[in-house]
């Protein structure tokens, strides 16, 4: 168990500035330039997510391993499981939407595609409220069965999440609350891997093209679409991958009578590692987060360099 701790807390940590870098960042753009790309919208969302996926499950569990105890009460609990549930799910859900909109975005000009490119980002925010209340509703579970742990008995159908326990009482609750999340994440992963398909096809047709043309002219064909739908793959795969562990391990604890609390810390540390590793990969692939911290070091730089300069000939003016 001190292992999976650690391994949580080294994991998760560095990924709580990831996050948050990400947020200001786009609230700057927002504030400098009126304006946010549609993607970069739904990043922001998204990194808000992974941000509260952290703080309400793996934060704890940090807590709790350095010998914190009795942090919450039952209303606590509820609060904390309903968050990080609704959190999670935002997040598959979000990134399944980042996926099926960069692949509207590469499809070709066909008065289909436009159609649903034009929709996708006119009702932007009217989809990111709809998979909000769609999460919301999917999760009553955590706050009927939710409680604080105590000196108390409970049904071989618990769930034990550190400070908290989510008592399903029988048998019918367990499997149905089971169920309906591991149907939402193969619906929303089902498209992802289908628009990323797309997207490489897409991607390989424009690499044949790409063939034979002179570096110039390749330099101006490639647009950041396609550039960013490269981005999203990366993300999708990691999803698909760190994610697919984790329903694979809940499909598991489906069939036992009573889960113990080492399952539970190796689904907490994949849940933890998608929102941890995700960050740093949209810092990476994101041109606007790189140039906005390409300039801030130059302009720095040339600030440090000028002060230099000053000093300089303040001390020959003197001498």
């Amino acid at each position: 168990c001190k292992i999976m701790y650690i391994s949580v807390t080294v994991i998760s940590l560095p990924s709580i500035p990831g996050n948050m870098f990400i947020l200001l960042k786009f609230a700057y753009i927002k504030i400098i330039e009126r304006k946010l790309l549609p993607a970069n919208i739904i990043l922001t969302a998204l990194a808000l997510s992974n941000f509260l996926v952290i703080l309400s499950r793996v934060i704890p569990q940090i807590l709790n391993a350095i010998g914190v105890p009795h942090l919450l009460d039952d209303t606590e609990c509820k609060l904390i499981s309903f968050t990080f549930r609704v959190s999670r799910g935002m997040a598959i859900c979000l990134t399944s939407f980042l996926s099926c909109h960069q692949c509207a975005l590469v499809a070709p000009i066909t008065k289909f595609w436009n159609y649903l490119k034009e929709n996708l980002q006119k009702r932007l925010h009217l989809i990111l409220l709809l998979l909000l209340v769609i999460n919301i509703t999917l999760y009553p579970s955590t706050v009927l069965y939710g409680r604080a742990k105590g000196n108390y008995t409970t049904s071989p159908y618990t769930l034990h999440l550190v400070y908290c326990t989510t008592d399903f009482l029988s048998y019918a609750a367990f499997m149905s609350n089971g169920m309906v999340s591991v149907i939402r994440e193969f619906l929303f992963v089902g498209l992802m891997i289908l628009s990323s398909i797309y997207m490489v096809t897409i991607l390989y047709r424009h690499g044949n093209a790409m063939r034979g043309m002179r570096s110039s002219d390749k330099g101006n064909s490639k647009s950041m679409e396609y550039k960013a739908s490269r981005a999203v793959i990366l993300l999708v795969a990691v999803y698909v991958v760190l994610y697919g562990m984790d329903n694979s391990m809940w499909i598991y604890t489906l069939s036992l009578s009573n889960v113990s609390p080492e399952t539970n810390d190796i689904r907490i540390l994949l849940a933890a590692a998608y929102s941890a590793i995700s960050p740093f990969v949209i810092i990476a692939t994101n041109p606007k987060l790189q140039r906005r911290i390409q300039i801030s070091w130059k302009k720095n730089v040339s600030e440090m360099e000028k002060q230099d300069v000053q000093n300089l000939n303040y001390v020959k003016s003197i001498s």
